[in-house]
């Protein structure tokens, strides 16, 4: 994954918004928001997001309709998510979220030090992970011409 991908912060309070980019700040990543659910899936779908910030209840589009796309769709798929939610704890979100492979389910608010702990852990085993599924696709192409080399009769 490239360094400059972004941590993509949606909720649909402003103030929530400031005080989670403010939380994240000295990790020194890029950053961007959407205050809805449709607004994220445009910016995951452009591509670039090492990770999600997601609040569970916004109007229209739900986090958990997000999560639903985005793990249906190959190029997202992987991609971390951190569901905030302010509505206390909750056995059936907490169950829902996890079958969707979500990372974590975090209750607002959220500590600062404990959520940079987490955002800096899933952030850095994305791009890990990134970086060797790009390796093994580099691997292929040369295992590949090699046995193109090969079939023609020729020694690599």
């Amino acid at each position: 994954m490239p360094s400059d991908a972004k941590i993509l912060i949606v909720d649909d309070h402003e103030d929530t918004l400031y005080a989670l980019e403010n939380a994240l700040a000295p990790l020194g990543h890029l950053m961007t928001r959407a205050t809805s659910g449709d607004g994220a899936l445009k910016e995951v779908l452009r591509g670039q997001i090492g990770l999600l910030l997601l609040d569970v209840r916004m109007p229209g589009v739900s986090g958990l309709d997000v999560v639903r796309y985005m793990r249906r769709l190959e190029q997202t798929q992987h991609i971390p998510v951190i569901l905030l939610t302010g509505f206390g704890p909750d056995t059936e979100l907490s169950a829902t979220a996890y079958a969707l492979g979500v990372a974590d389910l975090v209750m607002k608010p959220v500590d600062p030090w404990t959520l940079r702990t987490k955002v800096r852990y899933l952030y850095d085993t994305h791009r890990r992970r990134q970086a060797l599924e790009q390796e093994l696709r580099e691997l292929r192409a040369e295992v590949d011409a090699a046995n193109r080399t090969l079939a023609q009769g020729r020694t690599p």
